[in-house]
């Protein structure tokens, strides 16, 4: 056979073979594009967004803390500190500062029982937050919360849009559990 001959066989063979499989990020049968799965880059985009979290609170950086929420009256926030619920960003932004302003010294936080469930462009993550510091005064702290962030995913950004921090109650005292174990 000419040589020609040949690698038009071997160019004809290759197209057939393309053919017949599947395209990359389509369905086998129709050919339409399938959307492509990004559960598990969320899940580790999410994880990310609560490390950071912890590492702007441990340094008590207020900023770091709301560039990773919705910067509009859209944020709910139910705290462990009075009032009930407070509605937005600044409204949050004055939360943290106030409860910065209360400590001396480093706060220290770890963060345990991660879980993350997530959608589209919706998702939470729940957690444990240990966090132990020096309020002015000298009075120590040593404290265990529950936390629920509630996210948005917006221009491919995912952001806390709620947030829910509590204690355990004991029902028969009525006092708040701060050292609540599993």
């Amino acid at each position: 056979m000419k040589p020609v001959k040949v690698l038009v066989l071997i160019l004809l063979a290759i197209g057939l073979i393309r053919y017949n499989q599947p395209l990359s990020g389509a369905d086998a049968k129709s050919g339409e594009a399938k959307p492509v799965d990004t559960k598990a880059q969320d899940i580790a985009d999410l994880k990310a967004v609560e490390d950071r979290f912890m590492t702007a609170f441990r340094a008590k950086d207020v900023s770091a803390i709301m560039e990773l929420c919705v910067p509009d009256e859209s944020l709910v926030v139910f705290d462990v500190t009075p009032p009930r619920q407070r509605n937005g960003a600044e409204a949050y932004r004055k939360d943290w500062e106030e409860a910065f302003s209360r400590f001396d010294g480093p706060l220290e936080a770890e963060i345990s029982d991660v879980d993350v469930t997530a959608g589209e462009d919706v998702a939470y993550v729940s957690s444990i937050h240990h966090v132990t510091g020096t309020m002015k005064g000298l009075k120590k702290v040593d404290y265990t919360v529950r936390v629920t962030d509630g996210f948005k995913k917006i221009n491919g950004k995912w952001l806390i849009a709620h947030t829910h921090v509590s204690f355990p109650v004991d029902m028969r005292t009525g006092q708040a559990d701060t050292e609540s174990k599993p």
